[in-house]
């Protein structure tokens, strides 16, 4: 069985990523931080709820050894819970500030990673799929006004941009690293979640579709890449 865990999936993109891959014979852990917000939402997929706070040491320490107990591998992962953090103007915000989106965003992802490692690196074909965000390109933050095509909304957000650029230099050194791993980097685009308050432009099925593709495309896929529904992301 293909076994994939996805981190807040409860609600929003990492619930709607879970719902297409079960319906592609995945097994799927629904990873949340609220255990009867998780157990709801397994239910309503058909899935398996995992307790999982991506900021606790010992809670992602813990889920990956259930998912050890229970199923002995996994195939995907998907780093897919994140925040917003503040959106005060760059001047003001405080290294709190970043310390606390980057808690999620980055290190959230170290966490997970390090935790669910052993896991993948025994299965057939393993890859770990980052959301990350367009906003989180060196490229188009230089000159947004450059991108409209790739990012229809653009935000000087010191945390979150910043956050997620460094969530895209870890996808591009652990694909350095670990080989036998297919790590990919995706933008799923300007989503309607609670991320941004329901203000985005496409809805959670279109922002889950580049999820799915990266975590269904294959060995012969190649790694270390940014992707979002258009094709590549510049970096």
């Amino acid at each position: 069985m293909t076994v994939t865990v996805i981190t807040g999936a409860n609600k929003g993109l990492g619930f709607e990523t879970a719902r297409r891959l079960i319906e592609q014979g995945h097994t799927v852990y629904v990873g949340a931080r609220d255990a009867r917000r998780g157990e709801e939402a397994a239910r309503a997929l058909g899935a398996r709820p995992l307790l999982i706070d991506i900021t606790d040491d010992q809670s992602v320490t813990a889920a990956a050894e259930a998912v050890r107990a229970e199923a002995g591998h996994v195939d995907v992962l998907i780093n897919n819970a994140g925040i917003a953090g503040p959106a005060s103007p760059t001047g003001e915000l405080t290294a709190a500030d970043l310390q606390q989106v980057y808690d999620t965003n980055v290190f959230g992802a170290v966490r997970t990673v390090r935790a669910f490692l052993p896991l993948l690196e025994v299965a057939n074909s393993p890859a770990i799929v980052n959301v990350s965000s367009g906003l989180g390109s060196l490229a188009i933050n230089a000159d947004p006004a450059a991108y409209t095509a790739i990012l229809p909304a653009w935000a000087p957000l010191l945390a979150y941009n910043s956050s997620k650029a460094a969530l895209n230099m870890l996808t591009v050194l652990y694909a350095q690293k670990y080989t036998q791993i297919r790590l990919t980097a995706v933008d799923p685009g300007f989503t309607a979640t609670d991320l941004n308050g329901h203000q985005g432009t496409q809805s959670v099925e279109e922002g889950a579709a580049v999820i799915t593709a990266a975590a269904t495309a294959g060995p012969d896929a190649p790694t270390g890449t940014f992707l979002g529904a258009s094709g590549p992301v510049p970096w």
